[in-house]
């Protein structure tokens, strides 16, 4: 069964289209959704968990139709909102146990897992502080809590790390890395922050302007750049250089005639060995020969920008 298996969905407010006819089929894992500010992210994991009606199209998430939001579903899946959520006045405990509530536990189990949940993230100590006295980072922790508190199968976390400082954010992760691995759980993490998502996420959705433009592993998406290849040297610069365009290879980016640290394109059929053969003529010694490999930034960057100019054409 796939984890999210949608069609065709379309999703307006007013005169702005917020998703424009989406399409998905994505296996149970990490799952990292991407996009710009406004793209459409947040507006996709409300029409997947049923709070938002689409204008067109349809699907299932863990086999439940997506046009309703059934109890079925409440259950099967644990939502992090990207706003605060929160109910002044009441303590931590208060709020984590009305989240098991609203997703049909019975009172007394929601509590006594409010208390296994809020311990599991850290918070067991400030359980009865009310919400308004949490800092920034304990109410991220505080709405995780609750979207773990009937033990979901999947969950969805929309910004989790939004807001936090340097050393909150690397606490989030950490906990959700750790999450992941004890529990196996399923995790649809929506942000902008790639780093979050390279570092916690499997599988990729990108997501521009309300379009699915690449959805699939990182292997998958990422460009073929087996022509590409990082260099460092000790030695003389230039004379190495000189050598290099001799032989065909080219340098990928602006670099200073000084500079011993290059990324360089090779021509076909060109072998590695070679770079150390020129290296020993001109009296270079090589100390770094890495082949390039797309990182999310660079791919996110590419496949949005081919995106905008197929639009473009169109």
């Amino acid at each position: 069964m796939h984890l999210v298996d949608v069609q065709h969905l379309s999703r307006s407010f007013g005169n702005v289209r917020a998703l424009r006819d989406v399409t998905l089929s994505l296996e149970p894992g990490t799952i990292g959704l991407i996009g710009n500010n406004g793209a459409g992210k947040s507006t996709l994991l409300k029409v997947l968990l049923g709070l938002l009606k689409p204008d067109s199209g349809g699907g299932t998430i863990m086999g439940c139709d997506i046009s309703h939001g059934t109890s079925e579903l409440r259950g099967r899946v644990g939502y992090m909102p990207e706003a605060a959520a929160i109910v002044p006045m009441l303590k931590g405990v208060e709020f984590v146990t009305f989240g098991g509530d609203l997703y049909g536990m019975p009172h007394r189990d929601a509590r006594r897992r409010a208390h296994e949940v809020l311990n599991y993230v850290g918070l067991g100590e400030l359980r009865y502080r009310r919400l308004e006295e949490y800092s920034a980072g304990n109410l991220q922790r505080l709405k995780l809590a609750a979207a773990l508190v009937h033990d979901p199968q999947l969950l969805l976390l929309d910004e989790p790390t939004n807001g936090l400082d340097p050393a909150g954010r690397v606490a989030m992760l950490q906990l959700l890395e750790d999450l992941i691995a004890e529990t196996g759980k399923s995790i649809f993490l929506c942000t902008h922050l790639l780093g979050d998502v390279e570092r916690l996420c499997r599988q990729i959705v990108v997501l521009d302007r309300g379009t699915v433009v690449r959805a699939g592993t990182m292997s998958e998406m990422r460009d073929q750049v087996s022509n590409r290849y990082e260099l460092s040297w000790m030695g003389p610069a230039p004379a190495f250089r000189a050598a290099l365009v001799v032989a065909g290879v080219e340098f990928a980016d602006p670099t200073d005639e000084g500079q011993t640290k290059v990324m360089t394109v090779v021509p076909a059929n060109f072998s590695t060995t070679t770079f150390f053969e020129i290296a020993r003529a001109a009296g270079a010694v090589l100390t770094e020969l890495k082949a390039d490999e797309e990182n999310l930034e660079r791919l996110f960057f590419r496949v949005t920008e081919q995106a905008s100019q197929t639009s473009a054409a169109v």
